[in-house]
């Protein structure tokens, strides 16, 4: 049985007084559930990553980094590596956001090698895959995802994939208020844990854990999960009220 996994991304979002007061929020209601029924994490902009920690305290409520870089230190102006997010208190991290690969233009190699980079330094990273809407219309979907999937975790032993989570995004579904139908989404989940399969095994896919995300709300939140091989949610603006973000814990479980 694989535990559910709730993830709120902040984004570019926030200010020093309401990341923390948000952090203090969700860890004062979640706390319970994030021990016993699913994994839950927050991932603030990487300057209150450090007070958003420090707010969380003892809760089970974990604290993930929104990127990370593939290098350990050095003359990289603008980046972090994975040692200064586990010194703050970071244990998860996003790799290939759709806002890094068509915004930022992030490749599947430079994703590729930040997610290495994450699981050798003690980071479990979250992989994001998902088509853009001109790609479904062309029915490119499973070609994108296959590719973003087999570049993104080229090199990776079946011991090293353990530690991944994936996350499927329809593009289309990210910010827009459309979402994917709970069963266009489980179509695409299926797909992937079947290709996991393939690429590794029957037994390594069936106990990776595969979000959903993409304008998930608390009212979309229970049918989503309810889909057999959705294991959990990758939130984003939605993650950005306490009170919001605690619906959608609760129909994750």
């Amino acid at each position: 049985m694989r535990k559910p996994f709730v993830a709120g991304n902040w984004k570019m979002n926030t200010d020093s007084s309401s990341s923390v007061e948000l952090a203090e929020g969700i860890a004062s209601d979640a706390t319970e559930i994030a021990s016993a029924k699913a994994t839950v994490a927050v991932f603030p902009p990487f300057v209150y990553l450090q007070s958003v920690t420090k707010a969380l305290g003892t809760s089970s409520v974990g604290v993930g980094a929104q990127d990370v870089y593939f290098e350990p230190d050095g003359a990289f102006t603008g980046e972090i590596s994975t040692s200064m997010l586990k010194d703050i208190g970071c244990t998860y991290c996003l790799c290939g956001h759709s806002e890094r690969r068509h915004v930022i233009g992030e490749t599947d190699e430079l994703i590729n090698k930040k997610l290495a980079a994450a699981i050798t330094g003690g980071l479990l990273p979250i992989l994001c895959v998902g088509e853009l809407l001109a790609e479904r219309e062309a029915s490119k979907t499973n070609d994108v995802v296959t590719r973003q999937l087999e570049n993104g975790l080229a090199g990776l032993s079946e011991a090293k994939l353990s530690a991944v989570t994936i996350a499927y995004e329809p593009v289309w579904a990210i910010g827009t208020g459309l979402t994917a139908t709970p069963q266009q989404a489980q179509e695409v989940h299926e797909f992937i844990r079947k290709l996991l399969a393939k690429m590794y095994s029957g037994e390594l896919a069936e106990g990776i854990r595969i979000q959903y995300g993409g304008s998930v709300k608390p009212d979309n939140a229970a049918e989503l999960m309810a889909q057999p091989d959705i294991d959990g949610l990758l939130v984003g603006g939605a993650s950005l009220k306490a009170d919001g973000f605690l619906a959608i814990i609760q129909g994750a479980i």
